[in-house]
């Protein structure tokens, strides 16, 4: 492998957090997921915006909070500013996770090319994504997290056949010490426990994500309320998150993304699987009031740490004919986490955050604070106007003080510079008036055009009275039931309280997460037989176990990983290799041979450790140097010069730093790129011909037949038209024997063609 390869974790390693990590090929930087965790913590952002300016590209493999949170923060706030890539269903899903994403390009299964990056469905949600990297036709790297090998209702497995023995794998650890149950008796385990709650006349909460695994588990429970012997048709089913419906919508339209089955359905019944019987869909809590109790909610989000199941959580958890189902691990932490880790816990104090109107004195500071903001921001408008105008007026102040001699020549319209102002015979960039020196109003303009007053359109007999508008601010219409007040446009705090509630429903964990379990993550890996192995985001105890099992598994074929946080693992196969920068006077001197798809020379330069600086957008520390010298390899011919401008100091640590000796660590570093300078000619050293490329004997025969030179093998030697025998030796080196005679040359250069000589 001829490429430089590192992995930064950026976050998710040895942890069960957001999964966010930085991928060097050679020049080129991949950020890999974008995660944010429940929480929103600012350590992940502290540690993206080091590298932010250096990303090339974003791949993202999964559309919910965890893969790809961050995301919009990072455009937005961080200034990322590149290509992201993902699959239709993450962009689509994503956004309803999100509601906002950027400068996304999307792909299909299979259709990299490009940088030769390649989506294989990875069987965990719609859309989601095992990135396959290829630099120039190289070995490959793999990038699969949160797979799953098994078919589910709404989904393929993994796709895994097509990807052996890649240089590296980088995947989680996340279930590699969790046994799974089967999947038939997780299936009756919801059953039994939905049909229970509903006849024991009490409603089921089901706590999913937005738009990822909520897709199957709404498959799930249509199909088996349309089974007549459930006896379920009288109950009530729905779906409630703020954007059910577009959810919904997007997946009808993503068929080809699902699985086999469905598609199948699709074509042959022309019905769309997702166009659901019975799941009534909600986007508020009053939507869900006017569905009939009892009742089962698919509620966002599955942490239980904000949201709709929150609420409903708070309001159901007190009543023991309820029933609470939650089908996913979150991070440790979580509402949500805390009640599966302590199954028996009864009594927990819970912190309920409401967002509520300003009132009294709070609202007239606030009033005051807006008031004042107005003013300033008038009064900066005004100054700049009076700033334009000003300048307006010495336009024309100018234009009046014109020299004489302008209108003493003649000219026609498209006057060229001489004679007038610097520039064209037209201003630039100032204001000028072309007819009468005359004061013109100014509109004010916004991004849509014309600023539009909405008082100057009302039409009289429309405008609300005030009784009206008391009953708007109410909440309250012609005496139905209150209106979800929209907070958005009005002056709001929010209020926090501890509360203590007592958790009388059953609360129960059943496994629909969509992952592979720890005994088939490690037969995949074996299967696949990696050069080398990263291992990241998982428990520390996961990650340790998976990397004990593949090493027991390859022996010492496979190099295993475990990064710690904000650790740099240098994944380069040939150990051999370094970069340098080349001098354009030297690179201007090199002969290059071709040598198959190559092109090869022999360099004789100094080494000029030097610091120089280069841009990566990362904070400089001083005194770093990271990079690489020129190999051992025996056609090129470098000779360090330790003598040059720099303390000797200076030197030494920068070729430790080069050798990967450093102490330091590696996040620390700055890229300091060493150069490589011509020899002066008259110390450049001779060298040997190198002869590369060795040709096969059967290849050099085809060639001599061509040039029509008779060639037979006797004995494992080529004898050539009687007179020059071509043999290998013990070695593995080509011996040409014979007589001086034309044919042995003619044959020696043919011979010598078949290689590159530096």
């Amino acid at each position: 492998m001829t490429s430089i390869i590192k992995l930064t974790a950026l976050s998710g390693v040895q942890e069960e957090s957001a999964l966010c990590y930085l991928l060097q090929v050679d020049e080129f930087r991949f950020l890999l997921d974008c995660g944010w965790d429940e929480s929103f913590s600012m350590d992940i952002i502290d540690s993206l915006k080091r590298y932010v300016h250096q990303v090339d590209a974003v791949l993202l493999s999964h559309p919910d909070h965890l893969h790809l949170g961050a995301l919009p923060y990072a455009v937005g706030k961080l200034g990322l500013n590149c290509t992201i890539y993902a699959t239709i269903p993450v962009y689509k899903m994503g956004q309803m996770f999100m509601y906002d994403l950027y400068q996304l390009v999307n792909l299909k299964y299979g259709k990299g090319h490009g940088l030769s990056i390649t989506p294989l469905p990875a069987g965990h949600m719609i859309g989601g994504t095992i990135w396959k990297i290829v630099k120039d036709g190289e070995e490959e790297i793999i990038y699969g997290v949160d797979f799953n090998h098994k078919r589910e209702i709404h989904l393929n497995g993994c796709s895994l056949e097509n990807i052996s023995r890649p240089s590296l794998l980088i995947t989680d650890s996340f279930n590699a010490s969790y046994v799974q149950p089967r999947r038939k008796q997780r299936d009756e385990q919801l059953l039994t426990n939905v049909m229970e709650t509903l006849r024991g006349d009490g409603n089921v909460l089901i706590a999913v994500d937005t738009a990822g695994r909520v897709l199957e588990l709404a498959q799930l429970l249509d199909q088996i309320w349309r089974t007549k012997d459930a006896g379920l048709g009288v109950y009530s089913l729905a779906l409630l998150n703020n954007v059910s419906y577009n959810v919904v919508e997007f997946s009808k339209s993503q068929v080809e993304w699902m699985s086999d089955k469905l598609m199948r359905c699709f074509e042959d019944k022309r019905n769309n699987p997702f166009q659901f019987r019975h799941l009534s869909l909600c986007h508020s809590l009053s939507d869900l009031s006017r569905v009939p109790s009892p009742k089962v909610v698919l509620c966002s989000q599955p942490d239980l740490e904000s949201g709709f199941s929150r609420e409903l959580f708070i309001q159901w958890c007190q009543d023991a004919k309820n029933s609470v189902i939650l089908t996913y691990r979150t991070t440790p932490g979580t509402l949500a986490r805390y009640l599966i880790d302590t199954p028996g816990e009864k009594r927990i104090e819970l912190e309920i955050r409401k967002r509520c109107r300003l009132e009294g004195r709070e609202l007239e500071e606030y009033v005051e604070k807006e008031k004042m903001k107005k003013e300033a921001a008038k009064k900066q408008e005004q100054a700049k106007e009076v700033d334009m105008d000003s300048s307006d007026e010495s336009d024309m102040e100018d234009d009046l003080e014109q020299p004489a001699v302008v209108k003493t020549k003649h000219h026609d319209l498209m006057m060229k510079g001489e004679g007038g102002r610097k520039g064209s015979f037209f201003k630039q960039a100032k204001k000028s008036y072309p007819m009468f020196p005359t004061h013109e109003e100014r509109l004010k303009w916004d991004e849509y055009g014309e600023i539009i007053r909405p008082e100057e359109f009302l039409v009289p007999e429309l405008q609300a009275t005030e009784e009206e508008k008391s009953k708007l601010e109410s909440g309250l219409t012609n005496g139905e039931e209150p209106m979800e007040q929209d907070l958005s446009d009005v002056p709001t705090k929010c209020t926090s309280i501890t509360q203590t509630l007592e958790i009388r429903a059953r609360v129960t964990y059943i496994d629909y997460e969509g992952r592979s379990d720890g005994d088939s993550i490690k037969k995949i890996i074996n299967q696949m037989k990696p050069r080398q192995l990263i291992i990241v985001h998982g428990p520390p105890e996961a990650s340790q176990d998976l990397a004990e099992s593949c090493k027991a598994f390859s022996g010492k074929d496979i190099k295993v990983y475990v990064p710690k946080l904000q650790e740099t693992v240098d994944a380069t196969s040939e150990t051999h290799i370094y970069q340098v920068r080349l001098k354009d006077s030297l690179v201007s001197s090199l002969q290059f041979c071709k040598a198959k798809d190559m092109e090869l020379a022999w360099i004789d330069g100094v080494l000029d450790m030097r610091v120089e600086k280069v841009d990566t957008g990362v904070i400089p520390e001083m005194g770093d140097a990271k990079e690489e010298t020129e190999d051992g390899e025996p056609a090129v011919d470098v000779t360090p010069d330790l003598t040059t401008e720099p303390s000797a100091a200076a030197n030494q640590q920068a070729m430790k730093t080069l050798f990967g000796e450093d102490e330091r660590e590696i996040s620390e570093e700055s890229d300091v790129i060493p150069t490589l300078e011509p020899l002066p000619a008259q110390e450049v050293p001779g060298h040997q011909s190198v002869f590369i490329n060795e040709p096969r004997l059967s290849d050099f025969k085809q060639v001599l037949l061509r040039e029509g030179i008779q060639a037979e093998f006797v004995g494992g030697v080529l004898v050539c038209n009687n007179l020059v025998a071509v043999r290998r030796t013990e070695a593995g080196r080509i011996c040409l024997e014979g007589c001086h005679c034309d044919d042995y040359y003619r044959i020696r250069e043919l011979l010598y063609q078949q290689y590159a000589v530096v």
